[in-house]
């Protein structure tokens, strides 16, 4: 749920990198912070525990300014892998306007990919939050590893969902990561845009919110 503060022209979202333990939400996080360069990027902060590496990552913030002066930024999480950590994640959860899906490509880890997304469904629905309707990404890492499941077999059996098509990735090579943040760019986009009236009254287009929060090193020329 958009943070909109009228009287200071702020408009604040969140984004949650959602998945099983180890399938590479933080390595996403950690690349997204490397290879972009927005209008503005704040720092990493990282927080950690003992039995798995992320309580969650906080990234403050991805930001840009509209042409009206609002200030819009984009809030990144991730969660903790493990069940124990389900509190937490089911707080991290709550208000987010978008969600990366990050399951692990390796034939051992497709039911911890189920379990999880069984998981994420259920924590959505207890903050009031709809999985059909929430923007959302389902990112396939780890395509580095060999041996992984053949990609057409898993577009096929994603096909017919709402999050099809489905992104490849290596996170840790980062291959797929600014596609995968693009890709939800786009969507929340559609979620939004209405509400809040980003092209009319803010000058922000599909197309400059997408590049203005996502442009790389290499494009940071490029528009502004």
């Amino acid at each position: 749920m958009p943070d909109f503060q009228a009287d200071e022209n702020k408009l604040a979202l969140k984004v949650v990198f959602y998945g099983p333990a180890l399938s590479g939400k933080t390595t996403n996080l950690m690349q997204l912070h490397s290879l972009l360069n927005p209008q503005r990027k704040g720092e990493l902060m990282v927080l950690e525990t003992r039995d798995d590496r992320t309580l969650f990552f906080d990234m403050l913030p991805i930001g840009l300014r509209g042409n009206s002066g609002l200030d819009l930024r984009l809030k990144l999480y991730t969660v903790p892998g493990q069940v124990q950590h389900d509190s937490t994640r089911k707080a991290v959860l709550s208000r987010a306007d978008g969600v990366v899906f990050v399951a692990d490509s390796q034939p051992s880890q497709q039911d911890n990919n189920a379990t999880a997304f069984g998981n994420l469904e259920e924590n959505l629905e207890k903050v009031g939050l709809d999985i059909d309707t929430l923007p959302m990404v389902v990112q396939f890492n780890k395509r580095d590893i060999p041996g992984v499941v053949n990609e057409q077999e898993l577009q096929q059996r994603w096909e017919s969902t709402p999050w099809a098509p489905l992104i490849m990735a290596s996170a840790l090579k980062g291959s797929g990561v600014i596609e995968s943040f693009r890709l939800l760019l786009d969507r929340l986009y559609s979620a939004i845009n209405t509400e809040y009236s980003l092209e009319r009254q803010h000058g922000i287009s599909r197309q400059v919110f997408i590049d203005g929060l996502s442009a790389s090193h290499e494009a940071c020329h490029a528009q502004f």
